[in-house]
């Protein structure tokens, strides 16, 4: 089949390339020339796991193209995808600018039936608008073609995205006419041979669900923490409890480790835009406020445990920081924990020298030249000449450190780990000192 995807973010370059690895002829479309271009020569603009070798063999192999000329990509195929960005506004909410404009679009070029599939994250009721849109472009054109609009939220995990879109736990498809989805069934057929991934709703709850679905694990996450901080102060072990409600099949162990708070492109966006939609509709959402509230108050928690440990007083001190993007397996540092304790640190008057395994790219184009913050080419230059340790991100290469070669090399013998990376006596046989979330703390010996 024929496909156009608008969009080559996270979502619209996975989605179409693995798309056409299955097969199907796919089209990519943005308005970014350098992006276009970079993609054309083999070079992929995000860190994501088996991406740049599916890009560029159905590149090479004529399933995957990429243009700017948007008439191209309307003319191309019945199947529209819009994977456009959906950042969040001053409010909270969505900002739908670039969905109406691709919409706006499409009603410009069209020249007969078209199927828009909004793979977007975007609020309940922006089929309706999006179908507005369209339908007015139509009539200024005085053309009767017809068409579509259908929800098919992504549900993609940075850092696992190409898996999830190869092998994806559930295919939502927000329709209520047959024709579009027996021509959905028709695309995602590759995906759905072992057994029937297909969930087809209306379009409203296609598009509630994808919010819903961000929003529980979000839940979990800052429910976790939650109790993590009590257990601090009631003197129990947050690992045993975890361990203890994770075995229950009802709760799960998934998105139940305490730690500094979620970030990325997702959680923190969608969350906010729920609520800006709950508010909308005169309803307060009083679990998703406490979610995002604890979530804010949890991103402070490294700086905190840090100041406290010295007596509030940070200046001239160097913090050693291992990871800067948001979670492993990525280079996305958007609402990452590691800008909040960084921006703290710096604030306070300490001196920051920071490892990533692939963010230090990403943080000098945030930060540039800082004469407080020095990017190092590994985790063991990090640490040289610092104060302190503080794991922000738990990158596989920071699990089985050389405790013995850290109590010789940091100052104060202390690690700040934000993850939970270590049992506590680990470091602590080193003589180091080794503060955690929602377990007793360590002092140096």
């Amino acid at each position: 089949m024929k496909v156009t995807v608008f969009g080559t973010g996270y979502v619209g370059l996975v989605q179409g390339a693995v798309l056409a690895d299955v097969g199907h002829q796919v089209l990519c479309v943005d308005v970014d020339e350098k992006k276009i271009a970079a993609l054309k020569a083999g070079q992929i603009p995000i860190h994501e796991p088996g991406l740049d070798a599916l890009v560029i063999n159905n590149q090479q192999l004529g399933r995957l193209q990429f243009t700017t000329n948007a008439a191209e990509g309307v003319a191309h195929s019945e199947l529209i995808f819009l994977a456009v960005g959906t950042p969040p506004d001053e409010d909270g909410s969505a900002d739908l600018q670039y969905v109406l404009a691709v919409a706006r679009t499409i009603a410009q070029h069209m020249d007969g039936p078209r199927i828009v599939i909004n793979k977007s994250t975007v609020p309940v009721g922006t089929a309706d608008k999006v179908t507005a849109v369209i339908a007015e472009g139509l009539a200024q054109r005085n053309v009767p073609y017809t068409f579509d609009v259908v929800s098919n939220p992504e549900f993609l995990k940075e850092g696992a995205a190409v898996g999830d879109c190869q092998r994806p736990d559930r295919i939502i498809i927000g329709t209520s006419n047959p024709a579009s989805e027996a021509k959905l069934r028709e695309l995602y057929a590759p995906f759905n041979r072992n057994h029937d991934k297909i969930v087809m709703m209306d379009v409203k709850s296609a598009e509630l669900t994808k919010y819903a679905a961000n929003a529980m694990l979000a839940t979990k996450i800052s429910f976790m923490n939650e109790i993590a901080n009590l257990a601090e102060r009631l003197g129990a072990n947050i690992e045993a409890v975890r361990r203890g409600i994770g075995s229950d099949p009802r709760i799960g162990y998934h998105f139940i480790y305490p730690g500094v708070g979620y970030g990325g492109s997702c959680f923190p966006k969608d969350v906010k835009a729920l609520i800006h939609t709950a508010k909308e509709v005169e309803f307060e959402p009083l679990v998703l406020n406490a979610v995002e509230d604890r979530n804010h108050a949890q991103r402070n928690v490294l700086f905190e445990r840090i100041s406290t440990f010295y007596n509030g007083d940070l200046k001239g001190k160097t913090i050693a920081v291992w990871g800067l993007a948001f979670k492993p397996n990525t280079d996305d540092m958007r609402e990452a924990p590691s800008r909040v304790l960084l921006e703290s640190l710096w604030a306070a008057g300490a001196k920051v020298q920071a490892y990533d395994p692939v963010a230090m790219k990403e943080a000098h184009r945030i930060y540039s030249e800082r004469a407080d913050l020095q990017l190092v080419d590994n985790p063991l230059a990090a640490v040289q000449g610092a104060d302190c340790l503080t794991i922000v991100t738990e990158w596989q290469i920071f699990r089985t450190p050389d405790f013995s070669l850290l109590a010789q090399t940091l100052a104060d013998k202390m690690i700040f780990d934000g993850r939970n990376l270590f049992e506590p006596s680990l470091p602590a046989g080193h003589g180091l000192g080794y503060v955690s979330i929602g377990r007793p703390m360590q002092l140096p010996r």
